[in-house]
């Protein structure tokens, strides 16, 4: 993609999972003050961030003291903590977010891949989660922790609630911790969605981690929390976490917190930025999906962020009689060599090599500057926004040309 761009030619950038919207101006002003605060301050984090991401997590319906909250440098490195905390292998969905393989490989944790089910993402089928169980155990590979997506990425889906239910039962039942990764939450784009979330069915076995990089476009910020289980596996596993944070990442940055603390108590300048983002994302994400499947691919409709999961199975023939393609890595490599069309192939999550899905990520073609982004956000008619409406044309006549 750079080599394009220092070229000159054009790219289409739907790979790179980054919200793509400025920083609210509220936060700006917020992190300009706090850049006098430096001191290490607490590991878990200062109580000011700790108790703002409590608030969060009650407003949400989940009781929440601020000792049950712990801070980290993005949810990204908490995850990594938490599956160095609790140990033995994991069970996570297929497909699912490239890290949490490539974190659990770097600790020597054996992933266990299991399918999501049909329409659904970001979370194991309940029965072949139980199966995998089982033989994991019969190879003396003892599953300890499921990861659960929720919204999902890559997929843009939410787990039904019946499944979150059935597999907080299995979790109950084997004895596993559930990891559920919240960090798109606030992007469902259906405020009125019915989401259950794993520490609503299992308090006592779930792990809820969450940050600002998506909801309100704070990637460089790496700012995050992670909520601990209620009852008895709560207190170990916050001191467990807590030991390996104090030895990787010592304290989460200090100015970084004081603004992220104003972002988790969520004043009104700020609900209503992530409202404005929500809207964006799902019109667009919907409008890209539609020109997929126009074209003829399987596309669950997305419900969630700014990610679809297209499949273009029903051109598995004519892909590899015409291109010799056959896998989504393949599939992926022609899309960026011959059109500039930047996508991640299913392989990256985890998915197999025959199958021939990518990842779209919407959100980097509102506008290449703050002032275009910002204009997105604003318009009532995201559509007819330039930089929008220019890379809706470019993806159609990809397709079309692609299969004529």
């Amino acid at each position: 993609m750079a080599a394009r761009l220092r070229r000159g030619q054009p790219v289409l950038p739907l790979a790179f999972g980054e919200a793509g919207l400025p920083v609210h101006p509220v936060l700006r002003a917020a992190l300009a003050t706090s850049a006098t605060c430096n001191s290490y301050g607490p590991v878990a984090g200062l109580p000011e961030l700790r108790a703002a991401a409590a608030g969060y997590w009650q407003r949400r319906g989940l009781p929440t003291t601020p000792g049950s909250v712990i801070g980290g440098p993005g949810s990204k490195a908490l995850l990594f903590a938490l599956m160095l905390a609790i140990g033995g292998d994991a069970a996570i969905p297929r497909p699912s977010w490239v890290s949490y393989a490539a974190q659990a490989r770097l600790l020597g944790i054996r992933v266990h891949l299991v399918a999501v089910p049909a329409g659904e993402g970001g979370i194991c089928d309940p029965a072949d989660l139980d199966r995998a169980i089982d033989a994991a155990a019969a190879a003396g590979r003892p599953i300890r922790s499921t990861i659960v997506t929720l919204p999902d990425n890559p997929t843009g889906r939410v787990p039904a609630p019946d499944t979150v239910r059935a597999v907080c039962e299995v979790a109950e039942a084997r004895g596993l911790i559930i990891i559920c990764d919240e960090i798109y939450r606030d992007l469902i784009h259906d405020p009125a969605a019915v989401v259950l979330s794993p520490a609503e069915a299992a308090p006592q076995r779930t792990v809820i981690t969450t940050g600002l990089s998506k909801s309100l476009a704070l990637g460089g910020w790496r700012i995050g929390v992670a909520r601990m289980p209620d009852g008895p596996l709560g207190a170990p596993l916050r001191r467990a976490l807590l030991g390996a944070a104090s030895e990787i990442w010592s304290a989460p940055a200090a100015p970084i917190q004081c603004a992220a603390a104003l972002a988790f108590s969520e004043p009104a300048e700020i609900d209503e930025r992530i409202s404005r983002s929500r809207t964006l994302h799902a019109t667009v994400a919907r409008a890209v999906a539609d020109v997929c499947t126009d074209a003829g691919l399987l596309v669950p409709p997305p419900q969630a962020a700014f990610y679809l999961y297209p499949d273009f199975g029903p051109w598995r023939d004519y892909l590899q009689s015409r291109y010799r393609v056959s896998t989504s890595a393949g599939l992926a490599r022609l899309l960026l060599q011959q059109y500039g069309a930047v996508t991640l192939p299913g392989t990256a999550f985890g998915d197999r090599p025959g199958t021939l899905t990518l990842r779209l990520a919407t959100a980097r073609i509102y506008g290449n500057n703050a002032d275009q982004q910002e204009a997105a956000l604003a318009t009532p008619v995201p559509l007819t926004h330039p930089p929008i409406a220019t890379a809706l044309a470019r993806l159609k006549e990809i397709l079309a040309n692609l299969i004529t």
